[in-house]
Parts: structure tokens; sequence; C-alpha cells
């Protein structure tokens, strides 16, 4: 079938759309992808004008997690080789709130490996929240800790935390086939926690591990049912000892279709092209920004991201702007780039053009505070 010329305005009058008409936009070769596309632009412009928010994340704590999660390089089971740390100090945490908030980073993200945080740590945590607020009142904070219960999500709220981050990841029916450690209801459990605590939340999902198109027609319906403000989409990067390494199905076209599917049914979350954005959509990366409101800079938790000079540019041309106290993204991206950065293009964040390229220590913390001026946090 043709691509229906109202899911727009359908979209913003309310409308939840039905299961098999989600299917049929990511599946139906009938469907004109630019036209979806243009449907999913008309709502996220309804919502978010031109403006892109661009996140930070600090892989604040990388490695030594007991969980199994066969996409990710921190788990127990994956021999990726990653630079493994405990929770770093308060000093490198805020100086690298600071760079954040010098990029023009609109949030900051503070991702904690682990299965979820004691009631020790979850305090430890909150005096983190707090200081960086204190010194950065307009950087918005989103903490990713693991699983949470809702007393430990209100000392988190009352420390004004933003925003909670706990991904799905993936239906339930598949979240077995990927995890052993914890259930898919187990983090649906910290989402509804972080909402009950007054929490903003953040959920996403990885495509790529197999899925087909109704379990993502399925995991867009719960964000909406969920009411998360924020999804990251993700497409999984081929990282080399991974338990799952291989990305399936997924091609430039497949991914804005899949964006463009998020945006309609959730008209307004903000919408973020994640983790795999350039490896994925290659040529198309711009096009993101047609359903997507958001993007991370400076890579990811442990895989490369493109240039910052790069990322500014791509906002400028596609005639975007930055929600950031910098005035214009010409002025960020004059910016000097930390001399770590490579230039280029896709040729640098990927191994032969078939792997994932890790970060190197220096990128993972970039912001290392001198020995003096650091207050370990005890465990």
């Amino acid at each position: 079938m043709p691509c229906p010329p109202d899911l727009a305005q359908r979209s913003l009058a309310g409308e939840t759309f039905r299961r098999s008409l989600l299917v049929s936009l990511l599946d139906d070769p009938a469907i004109d992808t630019l036209e979806l596309v243009h449907q999913a632009y008309l709502v996220r412009r309804h919502h978010f004008g031109r403006e892109v928010q661009v996140h930070v994340l600090n892989n604040a704590q990388n490695g030594r997690c007991p969980e199994d999660c066969s996409y990710c390089t921190q788990a127990k089971t994956s021999e990726a080789g990653i630079e493994p740390y405990a929770m770093k100090p308060a000093g490198e945490v805020l100086a690298e709130a600071q760079r954040a908030y010098e990029a023009g980073a609109h949030r900051y993200c503070m991702v904690f490996s682990g299965r979820g945080p004691s009631a020790k740590r979850t305090e430890q945590l909150a005096g983190l929240i707090r200081e960086v607020k204190g010194r950065f009142p307009t950087l918005e904070v989103c903490v990713s800790a693991g699983l949470l219960d809702g007393p430990k999500a209100e000392v988190l709220a009352e420390a004004g935390l933003d925003r909670l981050n706990h991904n799905l990841n993936t239906s339930p029916e598949r979240y077995g086939k990927i995890c052993t450690t914890h259930t898919h209801q187990d983090r649906v459990d910290t989402l509804r926690a972080a909402r009950a605590a007054g929490l903003s939340t953040c959920s996403g999902f990885i495509a790529g591990m197999g899925e087909d198109s109704g379990e993502l027609a399925d995991l867009c319906l719960r964000f909406r049912e969920l009411g998360t403000d924020s999804i990251p989409v993700n497409f999984l990067l081929p990282f080399e000892g991974n338990v799952l390494e291989d990305p399936t199905g997924l091609d430039p076209l497949r991914c804005l279709r899949i964006l463009s599917v998020v945006r309609l049914t959730n008209p307004a979350a903000d919408v973020r092209c994640a983790a795999g954005r350039e490896f994925h959509l290659r040529s198309l990366e711009a096009l993101c920004l047609q359903p997507a409101n958001s993007l991370f800079l400076d890579g990811y938790l442990n895989g490369k991201g493109a240039q910052r000079k790069r990322v500014y540019a791509m906002i400028r041309d596609a005639g975007f702007s930055i929600v950031s106290d910098a005035s214009t993204v010409q002025e960020l991206a004059d910016r000097d780039v930390p001399a770590d950065r490579e230039p280029g293009g896709l040729s640098t964040l990927t191994v032969r053009g078939e792997r994932a390229v890790l970060k190197q220590p220096a990128e993972l913390r970039p912001a290392k505070a001198k020995p003096e001026s650091e207050r370990t946090l005890a465990v």
C-alpha cells in the first residue's frame, strides 16, 4: 500500500495506531521510505521545531558487570577487551560534566555498570547529582544505574535527578534469548518505580538483534503505554568479542523506517538516534534528524562516535539548531576538538568496515582529575 498521507495528522490527534499498520510501515516495500520520514518529520516539527538536543554520555563505571546481556561489551560474557575501571572519583565526574556543558550538551548522562546500586551507592549517586546540578543548573542530568526499586528512585529524585534511563532493549518474548540474569519485567518495574517517584523516564531498544517488525511495533506501543519521555533508538554495533556480535536486518532505509515509526507512535517523546547511528545510517545519517530530535556527541559507552565538528556540521548543514547555552552551532563547531579525536568519517569508526571500534582510555576518561583533587567515593 502507499504511505498513508494523513499519518502525521492522526499521530498529532492522539491516535494509537494498530499494530498491523505499524508492521506495514516497517515492512511494506510499496511504502516510500522518504514519504514515511516526511510524515514523521511533520510530527517532530510540531513538538520540537528544528531544534536538536545533544547528549553526552559519561561512562562513569566500566565493565565488571555480573549480568550476561549478550549485546553489551561490559557483560561478564563479553570478550570485547574494554578498559574496565571502578566508579570514577567525584572530581573526574564533575570535570567531565563541565566538558559536556562547554560542548553544548543539553543533557549529561552518567552511566554506571552493574546490576543495580546498593542503598549506600544510591546515596553516593545522589551526592553526585546534587553537585552537578549545583554547578551547572541549566544542564539536565540523566542517570543509568541498573535496576532500581521505589525507595532508591525517590532518593535520586530528591537529589534533583531530571531523568532515569533504563532501556527495555527488546521484546518480552526475545528477552530471555539475549539475557538470562534478569527479566524484561524487571526493567519495566524499574521504569514504573522511576515514574512513581516523579522522575522523567528514558527507555529505548536495540534494533538488529534478530527481532521482527511485530516485536518493534509492540515496543513502540509499550513505550506509549508507559508514557516514556525519551526513547533512544540504538542499532546494534558489531563489537568483536560480544556474544551477540553480528547485527541482522539493518540498512539505512530500515533504520529510517524504525525511527519514523517510533516518532509516529510517541509523538511528543524525545526520540534519540543513538548508538550505531554512523555505522548503520552511513550516507543517510543526516536524515535521522527528520524523525529524531536528539543524538549523542562524542560516541557511546565504549564505542567511538563521529568527530565532534562533523556532528555539528551535519546538524548545521541540515538546517537544524542545537538546544544549548551556546548561541549558534557554528560557535560550538569552532571550538577546539581534543587532539585524541580522529578526523574523518566512517572509516575511523570501524575495523575493515565490519566491526565497531572501541574507545581508547583517553576517550573514556578525557577529564581525569589530578590525584590531589580527586574525592574518591566509597563502594
